[in-house]
């Protein structure tokens, strides 16, 4: 084997050490890239709600059994501004309504236009509903029938059939009431009225 001359080792050496300084520097260099940064999105989430409202103006002093008499009752559910869209119901209860020596009603009521009588069995036949956008102002909805005057924002009537004998046997624990409670509930997610009030009274 033919040994290399020292001019031959020194050319190897500086060609070995060329080849470690290329790899240093390709190693060390990076590249200008092309970079760009959006300014950050916040979402943020706003909390719904449902407020909901029973009022009653009308004078119980009033309300003074006489056949055949109307006397003026106005509940009225409002949906407070802000709310969010909504199925509105008035459970109508009365209680002490039927006279001791007939079936007729003491008192005889009707529900306004615009409310939906339940059809009695997925949602109850003295359950009136409606459906209510969202808005960021009150809404109110009176409940009974709309009469004149005094009874414009509505009434009741004494049934005109009611005996003496019926009123006779009316007693302090035996007086006819009505019964007014509002519910609400979200229209967001839920498929129907009927699939409200199971929710709402669950």
């Amino acid at each position: 084997m033919k040994k290399r001359t020292k001019e031959q080792r020194r050319r190897l050496l500086i060609i070995i050490a060329a080849v470690v300084v290329i790899l240093a520097v390709s190693v060390g260099t990076t590249l200008a890239l092309l970079i760009d940064t959006t300014d950050p999105v916040v979402n943020t989430f706003t909390v719904g709600n449902i407020d909901i409202t029973l009022t009653e103006t009308a004078d119980p002093d009033t309300f003074v059994m006489v056949p055949g008499n109307t006397i003026a009752k106005d509940p009225k559910v409002t949906v407070e501004g802000g709310s969010e869209a909504c199925y509105l119901f008035v459970q109508i209860t009365p209680a002490n309504n039927t006279g001791s020596s007939s079936s007729e009603s003491f008192i005889e009521y009707g529900v306004r236009s615009g409310w939906t009588q339940g059809d009695g069995t997925n949602i109850p036949s003295n359950v009136w509903y409606r459906t209510v956008a969202a808005s960021d102002t009150d809404q109110e909805f009176y409940v009974l029938t709309q009469g004149t005057g005094a009874t414009a924002n509505g009434y009741v009537t004494v049934n005109e059939d009611i005996t003496k004998e019926d009123l006779d046997a009316v007693t302090s624990s035996t007086q006819p009431t009505l019964t007014f409670t509002a519910y609400a509930v979200q229209q967001a997610n839920v498929a129907s009225a009927a699939e409200a009030w199971a929710a709402a009274t669950a």
